[in-house]
């Protein structure tokens, strides 16, 4: 692993630490608001996009029929994961926040340093690798008999 690739694969769990350091800051502060959204929005998303990345880049983008575009199935791809990381990261909020709010424990700080913390192992994890593509036998099949077609009990044929 190179350093750069560790502090990309770093980045969503240092970011939800900082939301949380962002917490000692005064209630109003922007500073705290804007580092607990951006967080809450992409940190959790990201680090769940890391893993499961090369399954969505498995299918290749099919451009427009003009083909005007040439860097179509990259700018798709960027697209692509763009909304997974907003997507998911929304939905691992929602997902806490109601797993604490039905234990009767809930708080914005416990949702925060529960993602956090999930972010955190997940940044630990490898990613998965994609399925390979289904192969065709080598192997020729050996041709089936042909049947004669049945008919159902009682019809004249």
């Amino acid at each position: 692993m190179t350093p750069q690739e560790l502090v990309v694969r770093m980045l969503p769990p240092f970011g939800g630490w900082l939301a949380l350091a962002a917490l000692a800051l005064p209630g109003g502060s922007p500073l705290r608001g804007a580092a607990v959204v951006a967080f809450l929005a992409a940190g959790p998303g990201a680090a769940a996009v890391r893993i499961c990345a090369p399954a969505p880049a498995a299918g290749a983008a099919e451009g427009p029929a003009e083909g005007r575009d040439p860097d179509f199935a990259r700018h798709s791809d960027l697209l692509e994961r763009l909304m997974l990381v907003l997507f998911l990261g929304v939905g691992a909020v929602l997902l806490v926040a109601t797993v604490l709010i039905a234990t009767h424990t809930f708080s914005a700080q416990r949702v925060l340093l529960t993602l956090t913390l999930l972010t955190t192992l997940a940044a630990f994890c490898p990613p998965l690798r994609a399925s390979p593509p289904p192969t065709t036998p080598t192997t020729p099949r050996t041709p089936r008999t042909q049947r004669t077609p049945r008919t159902p009990k009682g019809s004249a044929q």
